[in-house]
């Protein structure tokens, strides 16, 4: 999944920047109070393992994001 596409689906569930550092963004999702750092890939591709990761971090399922 790219990037700009997994920003766009966190932020249509909630999830909102929290801080921005040089090669990470920190999110936070108030619904279940979670945080995660995500790598800024702006124009590539999230690699699978960490984009697992990253929704573990934030509680959300693999169909929850895929239905945002």
């Amino acid at each position: 999944m790219k990037y700009s596409e997994l920003v766009r689906k966190l932020r249509r569930l909630g999830v909102v920047l929290d801080e921005q550092r040089k090669r990470h963004e920190y999110w936070h999702y108030p619904k279940n109070n979670s945080y995660t750092a995500i790598p800024r890939h702006h124009s590539g591709e999230i690699p699978t393992g960490t984009l697992e990761n990253i929704l573990k971090d934030l509680g959300i399922g693999k169909d929850e994001l895929r239905d945002a």
